[in-house]
């Protein structure tokens, strides 16, 4: 079976922001682009996780709320029915779906979740210039930052209260991440999702738990709330390796 990454959305996503971020050097670009080739894959192999959290299964009106603003009207002007590279002919090309094994709705829901190429590029352009502030954090405030974010599902686990202090660490993490310097737009709202997954997933878990085994148990619970676990971790190793690279790059620009 030939790897999702060969659909043929995917293929015109990926050459569609290769095209748009054509001003970057050649060694930023191809990171970029690596980095959206694991995202993507990673996203159509874990589905099942992610459609816990409402990443895939609904729209973004019944899943996590978006960020007001973050996908503006398109202006049909933008993509001018020649451009053959922002939008795919419908008929044999979109329906190398069923050639890959991956079904050409659920890439199409993964593709909108991780972002449009116009925003990818104007937000690793406007890193790229200086849009945003150049600076990489420091080590301990990042880490700071993600243990708040993978927090909130362990301190559950504390009688009486758990999950109080489970919600404070969430929104520590999230003011924390929004105000930080190292991510861009694209990944604090990916990094959103991840937080919050366990708003969801460990409900429908623990239900799924209590259906099989006949009631809800501790260990079931537990088991719930380590299984709830994954998406925020995902998120936060993610996090720590795009910051890490800033930190790289502005230690090999100040050593020139």
């Amino acid at each position: 079976m030939s790897s999702p990454l060969s659909h043929p959305l995917v293929r015109t996503f990926l050459s569609s922001v290769e095209r748009r971020t054509a001003a970057l050097p050649a060694v930023r670009r191809e990171e970029l682009l690596e980095d959206l080739r694991e995202e993507i894959a990673a996203a159509l192999a874990d589905a099942p996780a992610r459609n816990l959290a409402g990443g895939f299964t609904e729209g973004p009106a019944e899943g996590f709320a978006e960020h007001p603003g973050e996908h503006p009207a398109e202006d049909p002007a933008d993509h001018p029915a020649e451009d053959p590279i922002d939008r795919p002919a419908e008929g044999s090309e979109t329906d190398g779906g069923a050639a890959v094994g991956v079904g050409e709705e659920r890439v199409r829901r993964v593709l909108d979740w991780i972002g449009t190429p116009e925003e990818i590029a104007a937000d690793a352009l406007a890193e790229e210039s200086g849009s945003l502030p150049p600076e990489p954090e420091n080590v301990g405030g990042t880490w700071l930052t993600l243990g708040l974010a993978v927090l909130p599902v362990p301190l559950c686990l504390v009688p009486g209260v758990g999950i109080p202090l489970g919600l404070v660490a969430a929104l520590g993490a999230l003011v924390r991440l929004w105000r930080s310097a190292p991510w861009v737009r694209r990944e604090k709202r990916q990094a959103t999702l991840f937080v919050l997954s366990p708003l969801v997933t460990v409900p429908v878990l623990a239900a799924a738990l209590s259906l099989a085994f006949d009631g809800i148990s501790a260990a079931a619970f537990v088991t719930s709330l380590l299984m709830a676990l994954t998406l925020p971790v995902i998120g936060a190793a993610r996090l720590a390796r795009s910051a890490a690279r800033l930190r790289e790059r502005a230690g090999q620009g100040a050593g020139r």
